[in-house]
């Protein structure tokens, strides 16, 4: 068995890891059985050119909808990746109107000032299970329906169908991040409230079949990843808070 959610883990060796078949979260079970049962009436009907093609779907069903478990780095200042993919932009912009406006809870949103955006584009190959980058209290989830653009283009952050989640830490920093379907997501699946307390890296949600997130970092904060480079939802260090490193790489 792999390491429990709430085993502790670091870089001296302490905790014990080993590989485990991932789980099938329970929102793609459904579609797992449904597959699973009309493969097994077309093999009873003996309708074999059906049946086989049905039971390789119930498997990529099952791999799509896989929920492997993580080892979040623990920080105060860390801030991490919240999907698993590839990084297609960076750069400066306002965080969503969404995430700004006075929303009548009371409770200030992000302020207008530019800061940096980071969007993780997740193929149909990525575990799409969402995670939250840092630690704290939910305090906005705003779902807005649009179009299905690429995820991957730039304008697919005010045009296609999306979720904004704005999460505050103890201190008053807020970190918001962005669902984004794309051409063939068509479903966006919050597990999270307002008012949900959260551990970082904690699951919040789904985007089914290829889609991307958008995370915007606090102001005075720069990735501590590269244009390029794939992430692991809960794992990858995106930022550290207050850092601002220019950082470069290689493809290769």
């Amino acid at each position: 068995m792999g390491p429990m959610s709430s085993e502790i883990l670091d870089n001296r060796g302490r905790g014990q890891a080993s590989w485990n078949w991932p789980s099938v979260h329970p929102e793609g079970r459904k579609f797992a059985l449904a597959a699973a049962a009309a493969s097994a009436f077309c093999a009873f009907m003996a309708w074999e050119t059906l049946a086989w093609p049905l039971g390789a779907l119930v498997l990529c069903i099952a791999a799509f909808f896989r929920d492997p478990q993580r080892v979040t780095p623990r920080g105060d200042n860390f801030i991490v990746a919240p999907a698993d993919g590839l990084i297609t932009l960076i750069k400066k912009c306002e965080p969503p109107r969404e995430l700004q406006v006075d929303d009548g809870s009371g409770i200030p949103g992000m302020t207008a000032e530019p800061v940096t955006r980071i969007s993780i584009f997740m193929s149909v190959f990525d575990v799409h299970i969402n995670r939250t980058p840092i630690a704290g209290t939910v305090r906005r989830v705003v779902y807005i329906p649009g179009k299905y653009l690429n995820a991957d283009l730039d304008k697919a952050s005010e045009e296609n169908e999306r979720q904004h989640i704005l999460v505050e830490r103890g201190d008053g920093l807020k970190v918001g991040f962005t669902q984004i379907a794309g051409l063939v997501a068509r479903r966006i699946v919050p597990f999270v409230k307002p008012g949900d307390i959260l551990a970082a890296g904690q699951r919040v949600g789904l985007i089914r079949f290829g889609s991307r997130v958008d995370v915007y970092l606090p102001a005075g904060t720069e990735p501590a990843v590269l244009l390029g480079q794939k992430t692991v939802a809960g794992e990858t260090v995106l930022a550290v808070v207050g850092q601002q490193p220019l950082i470069e790489g290689v493809s290769q």
